[in-house]
């Protein structure tokens, strides 16, 4: 069938275009270098710089501050000046803050060290969902979303692996630095790509925006209706939501967890992460076919249920192979759910606001985490290591039945 028949532009008939796959490759050097480093610092901040359990959580409850000041508008930006300039200015910010890990003499230090990371996750964040958006049209975009996020699990799969074979083998100072460098050089080239006129063939790129306020008062507006009018996008915020307090919980106490209560060392957590990510890419693509297929609601709720079973493994793990069937099993489930969900928010926006979209809606959800790693440190001191995934596990449980008994993304 001709373009003329479809009506769509070739290059979003292609999946792998020239800007796609130069995207794709700095996606996956800078985020190699970012799972090298986060999938050991509350471990380092604890080991090394002597903070508690209460206080790593602390930590990354204070940074997560920035992502509430800035995803939104980080997502505005992005369709006012270009995907790819603000995916760039957020990853020369970023850099820094990777230097600062390698050098903090304090667990304190840390604070400022990731908020000038966060920095980079406010920015590329919505851009990089809007971007894929961009470059398909709406028949094959969970496809897209799942063929490249399958191909971008890469990351999860080699990034932990060396960071617990560096920091076990070596040390933390060797990993960081590593990361540093790593990361560095993905700005480097996240700023070509944004300065290269190849790159800026479409229109948000070629033509961008006047930068003003009004222009972003106006489009905020507009989005928040879109949120709270009880659509698609008022489901994905409401079910997202909730799961993401639980695992914001947890997301900082696992690698402690598998020290202490597992009794695994940094390199069989790097491979965990491994496992996790292996599952994911593998599955990530046949889940956006199935999505395509039978519904992004279904696959979303076979997903909730794959996690559930992970994390009821993950509960009753106490050696190396049970944990990685668990991680395996999570993986699996967090495969299902993701195109669907980047597809839903995707179809529910204009083309020309799809940055600031994903900005408000990850903004909305982060609002609502803010307290939970702080949460799930109190936890884990005042009752046990357990309950934070404990509860998780019955949040994801919760879903499903919400999910069950709503057609509102059908």
């Amino acid at each position: 069938m001709s373009t003329q028949q479809t009506g769509v532009p070739p290059e979003k008939q292609r999946m792998f275009t020239p800007v796609i796959v130069w995207f794709l490759i700095t996606m996956i050097l800078a985020n190699t270098a970012a799972r090298m480093v986060f999938v050991l610092l509350p471990v380092y901040m604890r080991d090394e710089l002597g903070a508690s359990i209460s206080q790593v959580g602390l930590v990354f409850t204070l940074a997560n501050i920035l992502p509430l000041l800035l995803q939104i508008f980080g997502g505005w930006l992005s369709d006012t000046i270009g995907r790819l300039r603000t995916i760039a200015i957020g990853a020369v910010v970023a850099t820094f803050g990777y230097i600062g890990f390698a050098v903090a003499p304090t667990w304190q230090w840390i604070i400022a060290a990731l908020l000038l990371e966060y920095v980079s996750g406010s920015l590329v964040g919505p851009s990089y969902g809007a971007f894929l958006a961009d470059q398909s049209s709406e028949e094959n975009r969970a496809k897209l979303f799942g063929t490249i996020n399958s191909l971008y699990q890469v990351v999860g799969i080699i990034g932990p692996f060396l960071g617990g074979y560096i920091a076990y083998n070596h040390s933390y100072q060797l990993l960081l630095t590593i990361g540093a460098v790593g990361y560095a050089a993905a700005a480097v080239l996240r700023v070509w790509m944004a300065l290269t006129p190849r790159f800026r063939d479409h229109k948000i790129e070629s033509a961008p925006q006047n930068f003003n306020w009004t222009g972003f008062r106006t489009s905020l507006v507009t989005m928040l209706g879109m949120v709270i009018g009880g659509g698609i996008l008022t489901w994905i915020f409401i079910t997202d939501g909730v799961r993401d307090i639980s695992f914001n919980m947890i997301n900082q106490l696992e690698p402690l967890y598998l020290i202490d209560i597992g009794g695994l060392n940094e390199q069989q957590i790097g491979s965990l992460s491994s496992v996790f990510n292996i599952a994911m890419a593998l599955l990530l693509a046949p889940a956006g076919w199935l999505a395509a297929r039978i519904s992004e609601r279904k696959a979303i709720i076979a997903g909730f249920a794959v996690q559930f079973i992970g994390f009821a493994i993950f509960l009753f793990a106490d050696q190396f192979i049970v944990f990685a069937a668990a991680w395996f099993t999570l993986g699996i489930g967090f495969a299902l759910v993701g195109p669907s969900f980047d597809s839903l928010i995707s179809k529910a926006v204009p083309e020309q606001s799809r940055g600031l979209a994903y900005g408000l809606f990850w903004t909305s959800i982060s609002l609502l985490a803010l307290p939970a790693p702080y949460l799930g440190g109190l936890l884990w001191d005042r009752f046990t290591p357990r309950m934070p995934f404990i509860i998780t596990a019955g949040v994801v449980l919760l879903s499903i039945c919400l999910l069950y008994t709503s057609d509102a993304a059908d």
